[in-house]
């Protein structure tokens, strides 16, 4: 009889620890290879290329996304859409677009008005319902 309750015992000790290896979290190797690199591993493996002044200033370096493009020439002004140049314009914020009347606002100030005026009442009901 003592012999089965050992064996039991024996049993669940195995057990136990099968279950705790179960929850155990493990890594790759490549993953512990990669930590102390900086910048990810695989781009930090490869020299760095000295570039020239002509290259740099006729191509888009580090502009290619596919594995056997390359980077692609930097165009005449004439040839990109208007609306690119407008990207990095200066909008008015909600401060300055609350002072003017609203009768005479463009379109896109209009519209840029009532975004961020719904978008300012969201977060004022936002703080209120999380002080309650």
């Amino acid at each position: 009889m003592a012999m089965n309750q050992i064996k039991l015992f024996r049993g669940l000790l195995i057990g136990k620890e099968m279950a705790g290896m179960v929850h155990l979290r493990t890594f790759s190797a490549g993953a512990k290879a990669k930590k102390g690199a900086k910048g990810g591993g695989a781009a930090s493996d490869t020299p760095k290329e000295t570039l020239s002044k002509e290259v740099k200033s006729t191509t888009v370096v580090g502009a290619n996304i596919l594995k056997d493009g390359a980077d692609p020439k930097v165009l005449p002004d004439s040839e990109y859409p208007d609306w690119l140049w407008h990207l990095l314009d200066k909008r008015s914020a909600l401060s300055e677009l609350r002072r003017k009347e609203t009768e005479h606002l463009s379109y896109e100030d209009l519209r840029r008005f009532v975004k961020l005026d719904n978008r300012a009442r969201i977060k004022e009901n936002n703080s209120v319902k999380a002080k309650k």
